[in-house]
């Protein structure tokens, strides 16, 4: 999947705080964080004006052109780049659009309590999705050194494909690939249909989401368990096999493959710098199979180095995202 962040020429509807996206496009503040106000100048995203328009249909007979009412609405905003009327989408008679002003607004109303402070933000597919993330000031801390930082990340449709949504996802996301990501792994998360009340909601989601942070408390709980279940080189091995099942094909190909998949496992298992203080624990075989998958699984990079083509593949492989999944889900049963 392409990052599908909206371009014009060489710029794009995007910014991003402290660091540039993998791709290399939008905005990017190095030395604080961007403000909601900065979103809207700085990515492009203000003045929008989302409106609905009715929709009409046009037949050509040979009696000439008819031009006729239809039912639904079209979702027409201003183009940030050539201020030209551009349609987004068909909607019904209770849609009402929400403008990327009252997207940050809302998120920052959120912050206000949690300290949250804007990451990400910009367009995707060509203005029907904008995306907006805040980066929470608690992170997670898993045995005292591992850390997973958290975000809400705002997620909202222009064309009618989805409602206004919330989640707090491990995600930071910079595009189309990542905005994916989020929905999928998110902790928490909160819908709010494109109706004349969606406003009023932010009591509501900020009791859905539990700005509390209990979340990141159940979380660590589960982790720090694993730290401190011994596993087993054969407990290893089980684990492995099941992530990562033996070929059906017997080319001598796959097989090499598997061999070597198997090599880089138990060296990361048995002997990686990064399993050092927790090795011989189950966290420390579910951190193997994930830095495999992050830094050792092979990748073709076509033109790209080998980090790039491989940080690419992440955020767009569900095969992937399947593997970590049954990992943790074998280690930590529902």
């Amino acid at each position: 999947m392409a990052h599908q962040i909206e371009t014009h020429g060489d710029q794009a509807s995007a910014v991003f705080a402290r660091k540039d996206a993998w791709h290399r496009l939008g905005t990017v503040v190095r030395d604080r964080a961007f403000t909601a106000e900065e979103a809207m100048t700085l990515g492009h995203l203000g003045n929008w004006n989302v409106r609905k328009v009715p929709l009409t249909a046009t037949e050509i007979t040979e009696d000439g052109v008819t031009t006729m009412d239809a039912p639904g609405f079209a979702t027409v905003r201003t183009n940030p780049f050539t201020g030209k009327p551009e349609a987004l989408g068909v909607v019904g008679s209770g849609y009402t659009p929400l403008q990327n002003e009252e997207h940050a607004a809302f998120l920052n109303t959120l912050s206000h309590e949690s300290g949250a402070v804007f990451e990400t933000a910009g367009s995707l597919r060509g203005g029907r999705q904008v995306f907006i993330t805040m980066r929470l000031p608690e992170s997670l801390k898993v045995g005292g050194s591992d850390r997973v930082d958290l975000n809400i990340v705002g997620l909202n449709s222009n064309d009618g494909s989805s409602a206004f949504r919330i989640a707090i996802s491990p995600v930071r996301v910079v595009c189309a690939n990542t905005q994916a990501a989020a929905l999928r792994n998110h902790l928490a998360s909160f819908s709010i249909r494109h109706t004349a009340n969606a406003k009023s909601a932010v009591q509501e989601a900020r009791d859905a989401l539990g700005l509390t942070l209990a979340y990141c408390e159940e979380f660590e709980a589960e982790a720090e368990k694993l730290i401190q279940t011994t596993m087993t080189d054969a407990e290893f091995d089980a684990l492995v096999r099941r992530c990562f099942p033996e070929p059906s094909s017997a080319s001598v190909r796959t097989l090499n493959a598997h061999r070597e998949r198997n090599a880089k496992l138990s060296h990361l298992w048995h002997d990686a710098e990064t399993q050092a203080g927790i090795r011989g624990t189950a966290w420390a075989g579910y951190q193997a199979v994930v830095e495999y998958i992050d830094h050792f699984s092979p990748v073709r990079a076509g033109n790209r180095d080998q980090a790039s083509a491989r940080a690419a593949r992440l955020l767009t492989s569900d095969d992937l995202a399947r593997v970590k999944r049954t990992a943790w889900d074998e280690l930590v049963p529902a």
